[in-house]
């Protein structure tokens, strides 16, 4: 794993982005297609904003998959993180070669994960843009996270501080509005990515960016095994590593 420091989030994003877009290009160099994976959520605003605006990606080559998705809202809710990435990266980017949303209205969430598994197994992911939750989730693997389950996407229960700061940020009115279950990718299948872009901004992450990157690695904070990821890089502005021992 390795670290950078930013002045602001906007540098961070365009950071974040320059390293993507390269490996993205590179990829379609070499293999004719990238697979890559994207968060939501307002840590991900300047990074998305910034890699639709990359020159030269031929997102026609491009295959993306998203982390995750609440469990009985549909595409039109304005937290759903279909409608997001639609609105803030696919609309934007241009037709891609494929997307693959979760279906967090699915009738049946255990089946939409056996789905969602059946077609990412064909799919090796080149890169994967993942941030760091206020309680150090990595998708909406809450702690205690499992770190043991092989199943690519599962059904997790959202705990009380990941709720609260989804309300926190504006998605939803009332806590009560939040959903108590999502469907999740995995953090075996997070780390199957070849590389791993973390972009956290904020003072709000600044503990859990200091229990996740200095603490032992344990599911008590499920983004400190990015430490095991030879190839992932987190961004982080000033702001967000205040906290941390060699912050600057």
């Amino acid at each position: 794993m390795k670290l950078e420091i930013c002045n602001d989030k906007i540098e961070l994003g365009k950071k974040a982005v320059q390293k993507a877009a390269n490996i993205i290009r590179n990829r379609i160099k070499e293999h004719g297609v990238a697979h890559i994976i994207l968060a939501t959520g307002a840590s991900q605003f300047e990074t998305l904003k910034n890699l639709t605006k990359e020159p030269g990606i031929e997102w026609s080559k491009v295959v993306m998959f998203h982390l995750d998705e609440y469990v009985g809202i549909s595409d039109q809710h304005p937290a759903s993180f279909r409608k997001y990435l639609k609105e803030r990266f696919v609309d934007e980017a241009g037709p891609l070669k494929k997307v693959f949303f979760i279906h967090g209205d699915a009738q049946d969430p255990a089946k939409e994960c056996s789905r969602m598994n059946e077609i990412i197994m064909g799919y090796p992911i080149d890169v994967a843009l993942v941030g760091i939750g206020e309680n150090g989730h990595l998708a909406f693997n809450d702690p205690p996270a499992d770190f043991d389950t092989k199943d690519p996407f599962i059904v997790v229960k959202l705990d009380e501080a990941c709720r609260r700061q989804q309300m926190g940020e504006g998605w939803f009115a009332d806590l009560s509005d939040v959903p108590e279950e999502a469907i999740s990718m995995s953090i075996h299948q997070i780390l199957q990515s070849r590389e791993i872009i973390c972009s956290v901004p904020d003072r709000r992450k600044a503990e859990a960016v200091k229990n996740c990157l200095e603490g032992t690695i344990t599911n008590l904070h499920p983004a400190s095994v990015l430490q095991k990821h030879d190839r992932c890089t987190v961004y982080l502005d000033k702001e967000s590593a205040s906290l941390l021992a060699d912050s600057v």
